[in-house]
């Protein structure tokens, strides 16, 4: 198992400077602590990622080497102190705390959808148990995994609603420990975009799995829910269509691209990595639609497959990204594949050039 060394929050930064800059001066005052905040988590797990504790890991590695679930919900009551009272473990009823029994449910159906479709036992292929803690902070407005356990912040129900609210944001940062895990893709630049649209496709499909939706039935949105009814939005992101998620005074318009003509050259958010994963998030969309019925059974074992390809290098951008897709689909579908055919149709409907039926990939 490979820790992860630096957080991934489901909330992008864009979205807070939006806030420090624009809000009252109590939504300033909270989006200002939770940028300092973020920051200074980021870079503790940075030094703490590179202390790993071998014996730790083989006890953990062991625990559920059969693909048994493991799950212990902490309650934080508002501090900071990790990891906080142990509320609920696994086998154990709900109780009476609404954010601990949906993170405890969202993480079950993450291991199930990783566990049942791809035969992936958790997040490190070994069984690692799936700790949460809820009630982080006070009005703290966000949820990340930190290589250990997810964390959820209550919101500041002004402008955010609980972070366990969402089944896809569960997913989606669970995710950001698979692929750590598996290509350690670096998170910047097209890389990091990649990255954050892997998590954004996984947690969709989780939420779709929850449901047993078809791709036709899917929101194909990415935190719906997280908004109060003061935010005219209806979520973080959109796979759908990237740039329509919200358009709110406090918050701006959804900055998200759908194609590489709108790709944002940035410095800020490690290069716009929660920006232009619009694209990549599009063409996984594309795929799923063109393809149809369980998004999870073609197109997502396109995605995961490649996540796992040798050949994803940590620096790949969209177009070696897209050539590995490519050369998963025809592997596993053929090269005459209605699968090969979408996978190639949507990257190229989003201005990535690939060859069509190239054989070296």
């Amino acid at each position: 198992m490979k820790l992860t060394t630096v957080q991934r929050y489901i909330l992008p930064p864009h979205m807070l400077t939006a806030l420090a800059q624009h809000g009252s001066p109590e939504q300033r005052a909270i989006a200002l602590h939770m940028l300092g905040h973020d920051h200074s988590i980021r870079t503790v797990r940075m030094v703490q990622g590179l202390q790993v504790n071998h014996h730790h890991l083989s006890v953990q590695a062991s625990i559920n080497a059969e693909g048994a679930l493991h799950r212990v919900i902490y309650d934080d009551h508002g501090t900071m102190d990790l990891p906080g009272e142990c509320v609920r473990v696994e086998g154990q009823h709900a109780i009476g705390d609404v954010a601990a029994n949906e993170a405890y449910d969202a993480l079950g159906w993450t291991h199930a959808l990783y566990l049942q479709v791809y035969g992936r036992n958790s997040i490190n292929d070994a069984g690692q148990p799936l700790d949460a803690s809820v009630h982080y902070g006070t009005q703290y407005n966000n949820a990340f995994w930190d290589g250990e356990r997810m964390i959820f912040g209550d919101g500041d129900n002004q402008l955010f609603n609980r972070f366990t609210c969402a089944i896809d944001v569960i997913g989606h940062e669970l995710t950001h420990g698979v692929t750590e895990d598996e290509s350690h893709l670096a998170y910047v630049g097209q890389s990091g975009s990649l990255n954050e649209s892997i998590s954004d496709v996984f947690g969709s499909l989780v939420k779709q799995y929850s449901h047993q939706q078809t791709a036709e039935q899917a929101d194909w949105l990415i935190g719906h829910g997280l908004f109060t009814d003061k935010i005219q939005g209806e979520a973080l992101r959109s796979l759908k269509a990237p740039g329509t998620a919200y358009d709110d005074p406090l918050l701006g318009r959804d900055p998200q691209p759908a194609h590489m003509d709108h790709y944002m050259h940035t410095v800020e958010d490690n290069g716009g990595v929660h920006i232009n994963s619009g694209i990549p998030n599009h063409v996984f969309y594309l795929v799923a639609t063109r393809i149809g019925g369980f998004a999870w059974e073609k197109a997502g074992r396109i995605w995961y497959e490649t996540l796992r390809d040798p050949g994803l290098r940590p620096t790949a951008n969209f177009r070696m990204f897209a050539r590995l897709t490519m050369a998963n689909a025809e592997r596993m579908f053929g090269s005459n594949s209605r699968e090969l055919a979408a996978v190639h149709e949507a990257w190229t409907q989003v201005g990535v050039q690939i060859p069509a039926f190239a054989k070296e990939y």
